[in-house]
């Protein structure tokens, strides 16, 4: 395998983007909106508002769907990765987690290094090319752990991009190391950290967070640690979590922050909206989503996060069929292979805990989409065996 650092050509042109196949809505608040999209002017707070409070799903995805064709065309990117969750311990009380043990309870874990480089490895018949490593805020591990985690990962997997530790895992190492933000990403870096994933954001609003997540460092902590990471060098990415206690307002605050420090840095590479799963949660009496709202969020992602390059429609929330159609509702990237996720799984998802490339490349191509196959940092992979090469 070896990677190209250059971006696929996109099929369309900025010229292209004009109304096609008879764009009709009798909406005049969407019409409106419809021609600042069309201008490629950015919408506001209260376009973002008017977009979820439309009915007009089709509108609205087929606004999405022309900007995600004049940035990529048809491309659709998916990668080959691997998930390492290395405890599950968590000090944390977030009652939208499943995830999460108190340190003693039953069904925890905490994985010796040893293991958790096997598992790293362990089952693999495609060479991955990248490890996402999340996991919970154990009290006793020290930092030295995380580190000498991610040592051990380089020196086995050397090729493998390592995306690791979310911002609120960055907050909380550092305060239990008696560090500044910036010397924990720093150490990070220096132990092999290549860029971080983009969990933990949640509902930046202070009111959603006190209900859902209120043992988390807050939104504007959150958005500073981004910013401390983009500054040092370390792309990220940013979630959304969305169905559970927020409203319309809530989800466009949310969005519009990450645009504003996105303005500033540049460093965030992918936007990934998160269906709640209530299952096995202290919120289990809220509903889960719609596909009609799990398709408008994808949608309203790609329409307000103009400056944001790629939006994710993560097959194991919405699952596989879902995540197929939203390459045709803004979406151009549907992740990877995973390979045995636990977080989302704990809390009730059915999907399956990870699939095969041809898998990924199948519904793709179905959905009348053009496979490319990524690294994290979106450069091209091209296989010729089980092995890669990076490409100098």
């Amino acid at each position: 395998m070896s990677y190209s650092t250059s971006e696929p050509e996109s099929r369309t042109t900025s010229a292209d983007f004009r109304p096609r196949h008879g764009f009709q809505t009798n909406d005049p608040v969407l019409q409106t909106i419809a021609a600042k999209v069309d201008a490629g002017k950015r919408l506001s707070f209260e376009d973002g508002v008017a977009l979820y409070r439309s009915g007009d799903i089709l509108a609205i995805g087929w606004m999405a769907n022309a900007v995600r064709e004049r940035m990529h065309g048809d491309i659709a990117y998916f990668n080959v990765n691997r998930h390492i969750n290395p405890t599950n311990v968590c000090v944390a009380s977030c009652r939208l987690c499943a995830f999460g043990r108190k340190k003693g309870e039953a069904g925890t874990y905490t994985m010796a290094l040893e293991e958790a480089w096997e598992t790293a490895g362990s089952g693999l018949t495609e060479a991955v090319t990248e490890f996402h490593i999340v996991g919970g805020l154990h009290p006793d591990l020290p930092f030295e752990y995380f580190e000498d985690l991610v040592r051990g990962l380089k020196v086995r997997f050397p090729k493998v991009h390592i995306k690791a530790f979310t911002m609120v895992e960055v907050a909380f190492l550092a305060k239990r190391g008696k560090m500044t933000i910036e010397e924990t990403l720093v150490r990070m870096k220096e132990a092999g950290v290549d860029s971080l994933p983009g969990g933990g954001a949640e509902i930046f609003a202070d009111r959603v967070r006190h209900i859902i997540c209120d043992h988390k460092i807050d939104g504007g902590e959150w958005l500073e640690t981004a910013r401390t990471a983009h500054r040092i060098g370390l792309k990220s990415n940013a979630t959304m979590l969305y169905g559970h206690v927020e409203n319309d307002e809530d989800r466009v605050d949310h969005m519009l922050r990450l645009r504003e420090v996105q303005d500033d840095t540049g460093g965030f590479q992918t936007f990934i909206p998160l269906a709640f799963h209530p299952d096995n949660t202290a919120l289990a009496h809220i509903p889960k989503t719609t596909g009609m709202m799990d398709l408008k969020q994808i949608a309203i992602g790609r329409l307000l996060l103009d400056n944001f390059p790629h939006i994710k429609s993560y097959w194991q929330m919405v699952s596989p069929e879902m995540a197929q159609i939203s390459l045709r509702f803004g979406a151009d990237d549907i992740d990877g292979t995973v390979i045995e996720e636990k977080i989302y799984h704990d809390a009730g998802a059915t999907t399956p805990q990870g699939m095969r490339r041809a898998d990924l490349v199948r519904l793709i191509t179905e959905a009348g989409r053009v496979p490319f196959e990524r690294d994290t940092l979106y450069r091209a992979v091209t296989r010729s065996e089980d092995t890669f090469t990076v490409a100098v």
